[in-house]
Formats: C-alpha cells, structure tokens, sequence
C-alpha cells in the first residue's frame, strides 16, 4: 500500500515550490530513479522480479479459477479469498510490467498520462485490498461466533454489496487524490525518485502548493488505517474470547486454525506497509521507503499467495476434485 495509508504533514512548505511557477514546465513525461542505478545489478533484478511476477500471476490466477471451478468452495470464505487473489493479480500487473521494461532501458521514462494512469489504479487496489482483508476478517468472526447464522450473514448478495461497496469506496479517493495530484505543476527536472508512480514521490517535483494533496492524504488515509484496522481487531477479540470458551483442545484447535492464514497474511501486509510509511520524510528515508515499497509491491502477494494455498487443505485438494469429478462425469 502506497502512502496513502501514511500520515505526514508538512508544516511548511518547502522555499523552492515558488507561487509564480517561474521554473515549471508543461509535463509530458517524468524520469523514474528505479531501484538501483548499479549496471552490473540490473540483469540479475530484471530475472528476479520476472521470476517473481511469473509466480504471481500464475498463482493467483489458478487461484481464482480454481475456486470459480470448484463447486465446494463456493463459500464467503472463498469468495473473498479469490477477490483477494484478484486484487494482488492485479496489484502486481499495475507495477511489476512497467519496472521490468525500466531494467532494460537506459533511459526510465514514463509517459505523464501513463504516470496518472498508473497512480490512479494502483491507489484503487491499495484502498480496496485494506478493507477487503477486514471484511474477511468479519467472515472468520460470523463463521466462528455467528455459526447458525453465519449462511444469513454472509449471503451470496451481502457478500457481492461489500466487494462492489469496497470498489466504489476505492475508485472515489482514488479520483480525489489522483485529480488534486492533476492539478500540480511540476519542475523541468521532472525526475521523481521511485520506480513508479506513488503519491509521496509525485510531490517531491512539484513546484506547486503540495499542502492540500498532503492535508487529503491525512484524511482519507485516517479512515483507509482505522476502519479496517478496527473492523479486524474487533473481529479477532470476539472471535479469541469464543474460542476460549470451547472445552475441547481439538474444538480450540480447529477455530484457531481457520484463522492462521488470514492473520498471517494481515501481519505480513501491515507489517510491509508500516515499514514502508513510518520513516522520516528526507531524502534517505524515501530511499529506505523505495526498498520497503518493492517488498510491498511484489514480494507480499507472492507470500500471501503461499499462505493461502500451501497451508489450507481445501485449496490443495481442489484440482485432485476437480479431476476426480470430471473423470466420473
């Protein structure tokens, strides 16, 4: 999650971003920094992170088709997870492509529409993946404390109203922020020191006013944190405090375990994502933060990818179904 999930304000603004926009230009294209500016590291990089992209893309992929073919996954749990898995398809797709073609070009420019287009989608995926883990998190507390009614509950529309919400949520302040950002003028240098479009960096060559895009990243950022992050810790301490009234060590055993991969993989997202925002705003910390963001951006779907499958027995089991069934039929 970019840092539209962070909160740093500026209290001034800086000498150079003067009102008259003497020193701006029209913006066609920016330059991209990249990950790293050593030659001898840009091949091995370029077949790590495609190595990388190819795992994704493939498993989240079967991931989705797996469970659209599986009639016994055909449950709320399941209908998050292959959203979930959508989102990081998507996720990666937004990044991954562009960075591997910069690896192999001298020059890492980026187009100002192809620029726009990239922080726009990527804030949209951001904000709906934060609030899709707490709705999963909501699944595990009706499944776990809400059992009898946990078919009401979760209903295939109720389930279909929170996705489409989520969306529709994500698509609106991604508009906000990416037309605010729009309205920028930016310095001839135009060189912004990532290696893709995210919010924090787009401002750094801005040579207008950046206190308003900062003040709405406060903002909407506060509800981005707090709202999923309440939604999950509710859930989870509704759903401890039953299951420590189950007598049974195997009944314990069983509730716990239905839980481990998505607390996993909230640890493994939030964890990523407050190293990447809690850093100092100064020229070294956007370096640490570029280095946090790859981890964010391309190593964390690959991991919850992992969780998801290697350790749930339904999903390992599936395609053996699958092939058993159409065999039969």
């Amino acid at each position: 999650m970019s840092q539209i999930c962070s909160t740093p304000l500026a209290a001034t603004e800086p000498a150079e971003r003067i009102t008259d926009h003497r020193n701006h230009s029209s913006v066609t294209e920016f330059i991209l920094s990249g990950i790293t500016e050593l030659p001898e590291l840009q091949l091995p990089l370029f077949f790590l992170f495609l190595g990388n992209y190819v795992v994704t893309v493939v498993g989240n992929l079967g991931m989705t088709v797996l469970i659209g073919l599986s009639s016994h996954l055909h449950t709320p749990t399941y209908y998050f997870l292959s959203s979930l898995s959508f989102i990081d398809l998507c996720q990666s797709t937004i990044i991954t492509p562009r960075m591997l073609v910069n690896f192999v070009t001298e020059k890492n420019t980026i187009s100002y529409p192809e620029c726009m287009t990239q922080l726009y989608f990527f804030i949209v995926f951001a904000i709906v993946e934060c609030h899709m883990l707490a709705m999963m998190a909501y699944d595990r507390y009706a499944a776990i404390c809400n059992l009898l009614l946990y078919n009401v509950i979760m209903s295939y529309h109720i389930c279909f109203g929170l996705t489409v919400g989520v969306y529709i949520l994500g698509i609106i302040r991604s508009t906000i922020h990416t037309g605010f950002m729009l309205k920028l003028f930016f310095f001839k240098t135009k060189v912004v020191n990532h290696y893709f479009c995210d919010l924090f960096p787009l401002l750094e060559p801005s040579s207008s006013s950046i206190y308003m895009n900062e003040l709405l990243v406060l903002g909407l950022s506060t509800f981005n944190i707090l709202t999923p992050a309440l939604t999950i810790f509710a859930s989870y301490i509704f759903i401890i405090s039953r299951i420590l009234h189950i007598r049974s060590t195997e009944g314990r055993s069983k509730a716990f375990s239905t839980c481990s991969s998505h607390i996993s993989a909230v640890i493994i997202f939030s964890g990523s994502a407050a190293f990447m925002h809690l850093q100092p705003s100064n020229a070294s910390s956007m370096d640490q933060g570029k280095m946090s963001s790859v981890f964010y951006t391309t190593v964390v779907s690959m991991l919850k990818l992992m969780i998801y499958s290697l350790r749930n027995k339904d999903v390992k089991f599936a395609p053996k179904k699958i092939l058993e069934s159409r065999v039969c039929s």
